[in-house]
């Protein structure tokens, strides 16, 4: 239950976080969503980055662990935001939007976990004793 608590307050936050951001960055739908593809990208890199540090750590609980991933980032970031600028643009024959869009989101997010993970297995995290990554115990 706690862990459900957690994701729900955490899903608060990443939503007002990623509103806050869209508002700050307003785009007409013939234009790439460079709110979207900036959410997505950073948000790639914090889950990495918590992937490679608290959830390897067995006294990391699971409430916390559901309530950042899920709830805060699960929230801030969005994959059906990005489908649905790639179908607008693509659409209204706006192609290079979309392409940028699709592309943009795809490749630096993949990039950014990437790098979040490294970050966080080189800086933040303890030696390594064989720890799998697993989600195993977030209770959702």
């Amino acid at each position: 239950m706690l862990s459900v608590l957690a994701v729900f307050l955490g899903g608060i936050v990443g939503t007002g976080l990623r509103f806050g951001l869209d508002l700050s960055m307003p785009h007409s739908v013939a234009e790439p969503g460079w709110s979207t593809i900036i959410v997505n990208v950073v948000g790639s890199f914090a889950l990495g980055l918590l992937t490679a540090t608290l959830w390897q750590r067995p006294s990391t609980p699971a409430w916390l662990k559901a309530g950042l991933g899920a709830g805060v980032l699960g929230s801030f970031t969005t994959f059906s935001a990005v489908a649905v600028s790639v179908a607008i643009a693509g659409m209204s024959g706006n192609i290079e939007a979309a392409i940028i869009d699709l592309g943009f989101s795809l490749v630096l997010g993949l990039v950014a976990a990437a790098l979040g993970i490294m970050t966080g297995s080189k800086f933040f995290s303890q030696p390594d004793q064989g720890t799998v990554l697993s989600d195993e115990g977030v209770d959702l």
